[in-house]
């Protein structure tokens, strides 16, 4: 590393012991917002999205990544320090989601619960929190899950890719890991591309302005800080995975950047499921980790609006073949759909009122 890094490390090395993804079965295709608000015309961000089902929440959907990871990491769940959730979509405003996934878990009492938010980066934003917490061995394992059931106003461009779905991760020391976290850095300014104040039920957005200067300042700087002070570049990488609000954005931003198709391409599941939000850069790194090499680095990229992002190099071990078969992969969820029409999403996502 170079000298006056502002690259954040923690003493003692961490990493990924165990990971989880969850994503819900239901999709809703693009054709069918465009067919019921621009009668059919217009470019479509995505194919399609995923949608939770009426008995689905973040509390639901954390617990599931949060088994899922708990069985790659094969740990006793009593030594599980911490359980932070990342998201935008909290079922309650005042009851934490983080305290009844640790209790489904099985990691009460003895354990530190918090929500955690930064829009679409609530997920790493809490990786880097378990990062130092276990670094500094105040506990020996974390975990860290960004899950998000994002909305958007019916007619609203954010109504094509608000989607649904996430990932857990269980950090500990490297020495367990099947991927080390060699560093963590992060890029923030006050730029309100996107809000929701208080009792608004949809979300607002700045339309082009999510793009430039929002989502490619801080990502590209991000990424460019990362691999000038980590002194690498975009051939020492086997894969690379950034926020993906649709599919453009990071594809432009890898190009940018020097980064390949090839090395994108594994990591960029938004045309599928939609913008996950505070899973979608991570949901992308499960997806990476289910094929990884020993050996093989990944960059990862998230972006919060508000705004922010969260670079992180990751190093796989030779643990990972032995640990991914616990749990299902993240592509045999992508795989598991149902399609719906508008009506049954306007349906199940409370999108009709009687009052």
């Amino acid at each position: 590393m170079t000298e006056n890094s502002k690259l954040l490390q923690p003493e003692n090395p961490v990493g990924i012991i165990g990971y989880g993804a969850y994503v819900p079965k239901y999709r809703l295709p693009a054709t069918e917002v465009s067919k019921v608000w621009t009668d059919g015309v217009g470019g479509l961000p995505v194919v399609e999205k995923s949608v939770p089902g009426i008995d689905e929440d973040v509390v639901t959907m954390s617990i599931e990544a949060a088994r899922n990871a708990m069985n790659r990491a094969r740990i006793d769940v009593s030594e599980v320090r911490a359980v932070w959730v990342g998201s935008e979509s909290h079922p309650y405003a005042v009851k934490p989601t983080s305290t009844i996934v640790a209790e489904a878990i099985g990691a009460v009492p003895n354990t530190q619960a918090a929500d955690w938010e930064f829009a679409c980066k609530a997920g790493t934003e809490a990786m880097v929190a378990a990062m130092g917490l276990v670094g500094s061995k105040m506990a020996k394992y974390a975990i860290a899950i960004g899950m998000d059931t994002a909305q958007g106003r019916p007619g609203d461009p954010l109504e094509y890719t608000a989607a649904a779905g996430g990932a857990a991760f269980v950090i500990g020391p490297a020495d367990e890991a099947l991927a080390e976290i060699e560093c963590t850095y992060s890029f923030v300014t006050d730029t309100p591309d996107f809000w929701r104040r208080a009792y608004q039920k949809y979300p607002e957005h700045g339309h082009r302005f999510t793009g430039e200067p929002a989502y490619f300042k801080h990502v590209t700087e991000a990424a460019k800080y990362m691999l000038e002070t980590s002194e690498t570049k975009a051939e020492d990488y086997a894969y690379v995975v950034f926020h993906q609000p649709n599919a453009k954005f990071p594809q432009t931003v890898g190009k940018q950047l020097g980064f390949t198709p090839e090395q994108i391409k594994t990591g960029l599941l938004v045309s599928e499921i939609g913008n996950t939000y505070s899973g979608a850069a991570i949901i992308g790194l499960t997806a990476i980790l289910d094929e990884a090499k020993p050996g093989d680095r990944i960059l990862m990229v998230s972006y919060g609006s508000g705004a922010g992002s969260d670079a992180m190099i990751l190093k796989v071990t030779d643990q990972i073949d032995d640990r991914r078969k616990n749990a299902p992969s993240t592509r045999s969820y992508i795989s598991r759909r149902k399609e719906i029409d508008y009506a049954t999403y306007a349906r199940m996502r409370g999108k009709l009122t009687m009052k």
